[in-house]
Order: C-alpha cells, then structure tokens, then sequence
C-alpha cells in the first residue's frame, strides 16, 4: 500500500513536457506579411483618391523637387469652369482623344505604342494624373504597377472632369511654371479663361516637352501640331467625345 502512495507521489511531481518549438515557414511567414502590406497599400491608395476628389493637391513630389531646385515655383490653382472651353479639348485631343471612352488606360493607344516599337507614348491623362498626384516621375517598375492598379481606381472614384481639371492644374508648361493658369499668363498675358483657339492649341502642343518648346515663340514643329491640334480639338467637339468633361 505503501508503495503505491510513493508512485502516485511521483507521478504528480512530474511537470508536463515543454510544448515543440514553433517551426518558422518562411514562404507562409512572407504570403502573409506581403498580403498585409498589399492590404495597407491599397487602403491608403483608396483614402488618398477619395481625398482628393474633393480637395485639391496642395503640391505633388514633382513640384516639391522642382521648388527646391529652383527656389520657387509660379502655379496657381483655378477651377475648371475659370478654363476656357476650347483649352480643355486642345489638351483632350493632345495628350488622349479617346479620354471620354477608355478606363483609364488606352488599351487601343497602347496596342498601337507597342506596335510601333515603342517610341509612341500611349499615357493616357488619367495615368499621367496618377503619376504626378500620387506616386513619382521615372521609369520605374514598381512606379508602373502602382500605376496600372490607381489608375482604374481613380477612374471609378472621380468623374471624367475631375480628372481634367487636377491634371490641367498640376501639368508643367516651362520650367518652374505649373498649371494652365500660370501657364496662359506666363505665355500671352491672359487668364486661363481668355486663351483663344491657337494659344490653347499651342499650350497643349508643348505638354510632351515643355522645358524644350516655348507656346509664345513656337518652333515650326510646334506651329505645325497646333495646327493638327486644333483640328483635333474640333473634331472632339463635334463628335462627342469632348461630352464627358463640357
């Protein structure tokens, strides 16, 4: 009986056996701290367009660099109902004629840039808003991607004339000088809402290079797509696809 009572005894004694150690998985560990980040990302991208659909920019990354460079910068928000009508088909018919009926990204423009090797651009104006809004210049993979996912979701969020309005506000026309607004005085003296047909045209004739062309002391190449711009510009008004944004 003795006995017995000592074995017992010793049996509760014993402590239980310390748990295995946690085995790390790395592929598992990285899925998930990728899937959280994804997550972060895409819920700042969402609060960020939603923010800016009814505030305007106070700045972008580009303007940032370029006022420290410089110094100082001349650009001036304004309305798009303060923009002449005619300004905002030149840069419509410029930069990306089908603006009212693609989703963000031109995929017929696109198909045609690759097409053509490559030495086409194919950005539409709600990709170059993304890039100057919310990410960065530079040929970029990681820039590319962000791209490709905010731009649809800025398509959605913001209507058609929103986008204009934001990229016809923060697009650079000469060096130091952003903004349709800052552009028209710098150029002809006038506010954005007296541009004529051929002052707009030539604004948005320098969009692709505006530290290489002037809108006020035009090149040949840039008399030449004026011309071609203000064609377009008519052409959009009458078939319609200037609809989305007048």
């Amino acid at each position: 009986m003795a006995r017995a009572t000592k074995k017992t005894s010793r049996t509760a004694d014993k402590k239980p056996a310390p748990p295995p150690p946690r085995r790390v998985r790395p592929v598992r560990w990285l899925l998930r701290w990728t899937f959280r980040l994804a997550l972060a990302v895409t819920v700042l991208a969402v609060l960020l367009v939603l923010v800016f659909r009814v505030l305007n920019p106070p700045t972008t990354y580009y303007m940032w660099s370029e006022k420290q460079r410089l110094g100082a910068l001349d650009h001036r928000w304004v309305p798009i109902e303060e923009i002449a009508p005619v300004m905002q088909r030149a840069v419509v018919a410029a930069e990306d004629a089908n603006f009212c009926t693609h989703w963000g990204i031109d995929m017929a423009a696109l198909r045609k840039a690759i097409e053509e090797g490559g030495n086409r651009g194919a950005s539409t104006i709600s990709q170059q808003v993304v890039k100057n809004v919310f990410l960065w210049h530079g040929r970029s993979y990681v820039r590319k991607v962000l791209e490709a996912g905010i731009t649809p979701l800025m398509e959605a969020l913001w209507p058609k004339r929103r986008i204009l309005e934001v990229y016809l506000n923060v697009a650079e026309f000469d060096e130091g000088v952003f903004g349709v607004e800052a552009a028209a005085r710098h150029y002809f003296g006038v506010g954005p809402g007296q541009l004529t047909a051929t002052q707009s045209a030539r604004l948005a004739a320098i969009l692709p290079a505006p530290k290489d062309r002037s809108a006020s002391n035009p090149s040949n190449f840039v008399r030449r797509r004026a011309a071609q711009i203000i064609a377009g510009a008519e052409t959009i008004r009458v078939d319609g696809r200037a609809g989305c944004f007048q």
